[in-house]
This record gives C-alpha cells, structure tokens and sequence, in this order.
C-alpha cells in the first residue's frame, strides 16, 4: 500500500509519523510545495520576527528522521490536479504520483486586496519565506500599517512594535474581534494594542494602496479618504482553503472538502481520500456539525485520526477547539466555540494580570472561554468546555456578570 501525503505543515507530518508510530510498515510518501524541511508554522509570526531570535522556525521532521522511518519526502513539489479513477495526484514538475490511500492536507491561502499586484512593500503571512521577508523589512525600521485586527496581524504589530516601530492596526469592525468574542471582550482585546503604543483604526474599510512611482508602497488610502503613511504594510483579513488544484476532481470544496468524523473524504469511497488540517470541512463530534477549524492543534489531531483509520484502530477522542495567540508579551488562550453562546462571566480585564471570559448556551452550558495570562484558570474552563458543565459551577471566584 502507498500513502500518499499532500501538505508537509502540521496535519501531514503528523499523519506520517503517527501511521509509522502505529506499526505501518508500507510506504509513506510526503509532498510540500516549499523546499524547506517541514516546520512548526505558529512561530512564523512570533518567535522568527522577534529580534532577539535566530529567526528560524522549528522543524517538524528533521531528514534523518524521514530517512530512519522511512518518510520519503518530496519537497519543493507542487500538485496540480487529482485523477480519483486512476489515483494519481499530478505535480507541477510533470509527474503523476500513485496511491492506494491519499491524505489532502494543502492548508489555506491568505487572502488578499486588489491593487497589491507586484506592489513592493505589501506583504501576507503564511510561510517561512513570508517571515524572512518581513524580518529584513523590519531591520529597516519602517512605517507600519497593519490590516486586518485578527491574530495574524495583532501578532505582526506586536512583533513590529517590540522594535519601537510605529505601528497601525486598521479594521473594518468597529470593534475588532467582536464577531468572535463580542463586542465587551473584543473592546478589552483591542486595548492591548492601545495599552503598548500601537495606533487602532476601526470601522474604516481599505480602498486603496499609495505608491512612489516605482512599484513601492507609501501609504494606505482609507474609505473614508485619509492615507494612512507606510513603509511596509501587512495584510491580515483570512484565509481561504488551498483548494484551487482540486477544482477539476469532483470532490466537495463549498468550504474545504467535506469529509466524515474520521476525515474520510466524502462521495470518494471509505478510505480511499482522507483531508486533514485547515482543509478539511469536517463532522466534529464534540460540537455536533460540520467545521473547518484553522487550529495548529486541530491540525495534529486530524493526523492521529487519519493514521488511526487507515491502520483499523479506533480514533482518539474528540477534543474541544483550542487556539493560542501570543501578544506583547500577553498569552491569549481560546477553548471551544464562543462565538456560539453569549457572555456569561466576565472577571479582570487586559490591564489586569488576568482576564477571564465565559461564553454559555441558552441552558447556561460553557461553550466556549477566552483567558489571558491564567494558566490555571484556562484548564478549569477548558474542561468545562468539554464536558458542557454548568458556567455557574467553575468555581472561578467573584465574576462580573456581562
């Protein structure tokens, strides 16, 4: 049996390391468009712009380890298109590549604006090339303007900020983050860009990109008519599945590409196509409907389980959503779906050493939680979060009610 891997991030490494880690003995063959050994993504918009930093991300599957588990790794390769009646997956160098099982784990691609083009100066961050890019923009000292208020480009400006540059957060929402977290939380979220210096731009749209006449960026022009200087401008606004090469396959892409609770692509036949990470529009068990979650954690999570089914083992356990966000020097954890309940308790706020915030159903159940900088609390939430325990019943001491 050959299982053939597309996507050397998180879910695809951890698919091929799992599969051996489970005793299978046939070949495993591992495809990433980049020519770098495989690595840790998170870091890209942390610890590889920090300037006290070497700059480089962690790797996820060293060589030597490919070589003694027998991974082949074919990086550098890009695949362009899926032929599911003869199992093949074509590359861009030409080759048809065949499999018995096949693992879609090609991730997302950031979105971006018009008028970007081949603008000098207008950056996205995704991958490592990204990171150095914008690492040698930094060394320059420039004039920052970040848009989008999401944990891409809140990470960006904290980094940029960390150099003493002068930073600007623009973002369609009057409030940023509220859509997620509400619009009380999302205020206290925006006020840590406040609290160290960053200017905040919100409920004003992007027009357009200002330039010097020689293909470089000097400004953003705002909807309501202001420019906005810059030297360097980061796009933050999403991402979209990296689904383009699939188009012709037939395959389900409204939303990723819908596959079962064990990641078993949908109308392929069982266990013939697998999709795994920020591609896979999956049936999370937990929440009781389909999701795509671009969580580096649900990432691992879906290479145990794709490992598990082709193997004939029993899936792992179903976890809750978590994600992370690191921000001048503040750590950000989110447990489960708040977006899905209302604000139930509120204690301590971002000027504080803690912040603690619970999102309920209508039964008063946890369904979600934001905590800053609360190590101790977050487990609690997080647990109540997977269990569906009562908000009332955490026991976090004296809460604000929303």
């Amino acid at each position: 049996m050959t299982v053939l891997i597309i996507g050397a991030s998180v879910a695809g490494v951890r698919t091929a390391q799992a599969l051996r880690q489970g005793g299978f003995q046939e070949r495993i063959t591992l495809v990433g468009e980049e020519r770098h050994q495989p690595y840790d993504k998170p870091a890209l918009s942390k610890e590889v712009l920090a300037p006290d930093r070497a700059g480089e991300p962690p790797v996820l599957l060293t060589k030597q380890e490919a070589d003694e588990r027998g991974i082949e790794l074919m990086l550098g390769v890009k695949a362009v298109g899926l032929d599911l009646t003869e199992r093949r997956v074509a590359t861009d160098g030409g080759e048809r590549l065949p499999f018995d099982r096949l693992v879609l784990a090609t991730g997302v691609t950031p979105r971006t604006l018009p008028g970007t083009g081949d603008l000098s100066g207008v950056h996205t961050l995704r991958t490592a090339d990204d990171a150095w890019a914008l690492r040698a923009e930094l060394d320059r000292s420039p004039r920052v303007v970040v848009i989008g208020a999401g944990f891409i480009g809140a990470e960006f400006a904290a980094a940029a900020r960390a150099r003493g540059l002068d930073v600007c957060v623009v973002e369609a929402q009057p409030i940023p983050m509220a859509h997620l977290f509400g619009e009380r939380v999302g205020r206290m979220l925006a006020g840590i860009h406040a609290m160290n210096g960053v200017a905040v731009e919100a409920g004003v749209g992007f027009s357009s990109f200002t330039d010097d006449g020689r293909g470089r960026v000097t400004g953003v022009v705002l909807a309501d008519g202001r420019t906005l200087p810059a030297d360097l401008v980061v796009v933050g606004i999403g991402a979209r599945p990296a689904t383009d090469w699939l188009e012709s396959s037939g395959l389900d892409l409204a939303n990723g590409v819908a596959c079962d609770s064990r990641l078993r692509v949908t109308g392929v036949g069982v266990g013939a196509v697998y999709a795994a990470g920020d591609i896979a529009h999956r049936y999370h068990p937990m929440c009781g409907k389909s999701l795509r979650i671009e969580h580096w954690t649900n990432a691992g999570e879906h290479g145990e389980i794709v490992a598990a089914d082709i193997l004939g083992q029993q899936a792992p356990r179903a976890q809750v959503p978590y994600v992370w966000s690191d921000q001048y020097g503040r750590r950000i954890q989110i447990v489960g779906r708040p977006a899905e309940g209302r604000l139930s308790a509120l204690r301590g706020g971002i000027e504080d050493s803690g912040m603690t915030a619970v999102y309920a159903d209508e039964a008063g159940r946890a369904v979600g939680a934001l905590v800053v900088d609360d190590p101790r609390t977050f487990m609690a939430c997080r647990k109540a979060v997977a269990s569906g325990a009562q908000v009332s019943d955490l026991g976090l001491g004296l809460l604000e009610a929303a």
